[in-house]
């Protein structure tokens, strides 16, 4: 992995803090992503945990959600970063707490994927390693 980044010395990085289904809703839309509201309320139950990244005024600047299977994978999704913060080096501080807290949960794989323009930050900037994996797009045509 890279050196650290250095974020805002007074954004707070939190390991399950609280977190509303609203703010969620309302950092997805902040980088065009299309929400779903009561989306965390239902996700919530099956997740290992979450990192939250607030400003120093309490704005939710950052999310990742780590879901599991109870045991030893965890997958990590859901990362988000609003566009005022982004290119700072805070989504990768937010994923490596999260690959931190996921360790020290005993999980023994963490799984990510992501689409192509994204490889550089999981894979240089947050330390993953590229695999072979399938996928079966399950709302798509069979």
């Amino acid at each position: 992995m890279s050196t650290p980044p250095m974020v805002a010395p007074d954004t707070q990085i939190e390991w399950r803090a609280p977190v509303s289904d609203d703010e969620l809703v309302e950092l997805t839309r902040s980088h065009g992503g299309s929400p779903e509201a009561g989306w965390w309320d239902r996700v919530r139950a099956h997740s290992l945990g979450w990192v939250t990244a607030r400003s120093g005024a309490g704005q939710l600047v950052g999310f990742v959600n780590v879901a599991w299977d109870g045991g030893d994978h965890a997958f990590l999704i859901d990362t988000k970063t609003r566009p005022t913060h982004q290119r700072q080096g805070l989504g990768t501080v937010v994923v490596r707490r999260a690959v931190e807290e996921a360790r020290a949960a005993g999980c023994e794989w963490l799984f990510v994927d992501f689409e192509p323009p994204l490889a550089e930050f999981y894979l240089e900037a947050c330390g993953f390693r590229a695999t072979s994996a399938g996928l079966i797009h399950l709302t798509g045509p069979v």
